[in-house]
């Protein structure tokens, strides 16, 4: 199945293709395809990865690489490469977007441009795919922008709502920003290395390593185009401190909410970090500045977390906090315990995206404080978002307990610069994690109904939207598995080099357990048995509440650092441009010429004898200087 691994970006792009040329009057037609589609993805995707674990060793992968442009000395190639990485990454990317476009029949269904959301489905997991499969910079970063298009196009689907078009303006320009310091290391790869491809760089850096031709002490271009890489990694995966795009993002419809958060463009930048992994291990300076980059958002964003009351909000800072998570253990050379992570994650967050979505859809409001009791109303959607609520907060035996345990391990083993500092940073994050997740637990589910009109009309989602809700939570339940103790059996699959294997510590599990649980109870004792008064505690706290509640006033840091700051540097450009370049330059070339013309004038009189008499003049002069 491998040979034919490079339809799995192909298919989608079809599809999107055929909905808008073709079938955009059918919302049934135009969602069959679209589903039908990404159920073909998964299963070669399965097919590929059964293809790929049963293959002889001694034999080569096919060739699955052909020449796109040539231009001395470089020559680009489009082509697939199929690996560990690429086929984790196929598997829950495209598992995750067909249970996405599944739900999305019941969330979208009375959309009047139901056909058009589900072309914009499709295209964006095209491009994601197209982005996983890559086997070059090249190729990558084109499915890096596409991604980025995609995202626009969903967030801004409810492009009527302000909200949504600032927000989807916000997502493009702040990725643009990330993007930027990308395509300078794509190019600075190319001028470096004379390839573009992941395999020829790879092996250049190990034998430059191993022949000592590389120092990191002395030689610090990879440092340079690791750092350079994972600007883009900050834009896409929402670090800080380009996270404030995240957030705003929520204006999308929440089943684009959970695709966008769980498996696809927010993971690509950790994948990025993965897939290039040769040049960010080669410099303890890169990877440095990747863990401590991934911990400080980790903690920073739970933090915000804890005061938020929108319930998609609340899940977006968790995303930013849990992809911290992911880039700090790539930073302390955990390259498997943070794709181990991913992959855990995008099981419960796009759970917990899709059950706040159905909570939506029964409540038709996102404010938590307006809902509560809903436990009586929608028990399957109660259910399964406490299984993802138990499996984010690392409780045995669901998925997060095995991942985060692997990751915190990965960090307080590691060689980064002050890596017990991180190392306390991320393990109050796993406390202030469970805490802010059962708070939205207990306030949603639990206790009394708030606002009595909507508790009335709340009702369960259709078994569109439960369906999806019930496999995720039993793959909440089960992912960890993969990795359970004495059969490791996703770390031998997807290790690297001499990276540390994601070995299992029960000892540090059950303490990581313990701290969770302590956040749990702390959260019940505010917000479900009342032993303490949430609001008490607020108005004693009211500056760092207000601080938290209005996110750092990072938003409004910004907007003031735009409309004062570069707004007043354009201005003074504005003023040269119209005065020097414009008025002086421009308009002053103008006065001359016309003037000169003027004057040149003067000497076409019209009348013969003047012509002659220079003429003569002319002679003369001539005559004299022949003379002398």
């Amino acid at each position: 199945m491998i040979q034919y691994s490079w339809l799995i970006p192909v298919m989608p792009a079809l599809a999107y293709a055929v909905i808008i040329l073709f079938t955009r009057r059918s919302k049934a037609l135009s969602a069959g395809i679209s589903i039908l589609t990404m159920a073909s993805c998964f299963l070669l995707s399965i097919g590929v990865f059964f293809d790929f674990m049963h293959r002889d060793p001694s034999q080569p992968l096919p060739a699955l690489s052909w020449t796109w442009l040539q231009v001395a000395p470089w020559e680009a190639h489009v082509g697939v490469l199929i690996d560990p990485l690429c086929i984790n990454m196929l598997l829950v990317v495209t598992l995750v977007s067909l249970l996405v476009q599944i739900y999305s029949l019941g969330y979208m269904h009375d959309d009047e441009r139901f056909s058009t959301y589900y072309s914009y489905l499709s295209l964006f997991s095209a491009s994601m795919l197209l982005l996983v499969v890559s086997n070059n910079y090249l190729q990558i970063f084109i499915g890096w922008e596409l991604v980025g298009l995609c995202s626009y196009l969903l967030i801004g689907f409810w492009f009527f709502k302000p909200e949504a078009a600032d927000a989807c303006k916000k997502a493009f320009v702040v990725n643009r920003i990330g993007d930027m310091g990308f395509i300078m290391g794509v190019i600075t790869i190319g001028m470096v290395f004379q390839t573009f491809d992941f395999a020829e760089v790879q092996k250049m850096v190990t034998d430059g390593i191993a022949s000592g031709i590389y120092d990191p002490a002395k030689n610090h271009y990879i440092a340079g185009i690791a750092i350079l890489l994972f600007c883009g990694a900050v834009g896409k995966s929402a670090q800080f401190p380009l996270h404030v795009w995240l957030p705003d993002a929520m204006e999308g419809p929440t089943p684009v909410s959970a695709l966008i958060h769980a498996a696809t463009m927010v993971a690509a930048g950790v994948y990025m970090v993965a897939r290039t992994y040769t040049l960010f291990s080669a410099d303890p300076v890169s990877m440095d500045v990747v863990a401590w980059v991934g911990g400080f958002t980790a903690l920073f964003a739970a933090s915000i977390a804890l005061a938020q009351n929108d319930i998609k909000r609340i899940l977006a800072y968790s995303t930013l906090s849990q992809l911290g998570y992911m880039i700090m253990a790539l930073g302390a050379g955990g390259f498997t315990q943070g794709m181990f992570h991913l992959t855990t994650h995008a099981c419960f967050k796009a759970l917990l995206f899709l059950g706040a979505g159905s909570v939506i859809h029964g409540v038709h409001n996102q404010d938590i404080w307006k809902m509560g009791g809903l436990w009586k109303k929608m028990k399957i959607t109660a259910g399964t978002f406490l299984i993802a609520n138990l499996a984010i907060a690392g409780i045995f035996p669901f998925a997060g307990f095995f991942s985060k345990d692997a990751l915190l391990d990965a960090v307080k083993e590691s060689t980064v610069w002050h890596h017990e500092i991180l190392y306390a940073a991320a393990v109050f994050t796993a406390f202030l994690t469970a805490f802010y997740m059962f708070r939205l637990f207990f306030v949603v589910f639990l206790g009394e109904p708030r606002d009595h009109h909507a508790f009335d009309h709340a009702h369960e989602s259709p078994l569109t939207m439960t369906g999806p809700l019930m496999l995720l939570g039993l793959l909440s339940i089960c992912a960890g598995w993969l990795n359970w103790p004495g059969f490791d059996g996703y770390s031998k699959f997807l290790h690297y080099g001499d990276a540390k294997p994601a070995e299992f510590d029960w000892t540090m599990g059950l303490v990581s357990m313990g701290i969770a649980l302590a956040g749990i109870a702390l959260a019940g004792s505010f917000y479900y048995w009342k032993i303490f008064s949430a609001e008490k505690m607020a108005e004693k706290f009211r500056p760092i509440y207000l601080l938290l509640k209005n996110k750092y006033y990072f938003d409004e840091m910004y907007g003031w650092l735009v409309q004062k700051v570069l707004f007043g540097i354009a201005s003074i450009f504005q003023w040269f441009d119209d005065e020097v370049v414009d008025d002086g330059m421009v308009d002053g070339t103008g006065w001359l010429n016309r003037k000169m013309g003027g004057l040149l004038s003067l000497t076409q009189t019209g009348y013969v004898q003047n012509y002659a008499l220079v003429i003569f003049g002319a002679v003369a002069v001539i005559f004299l200087i022949v003379s002398f």
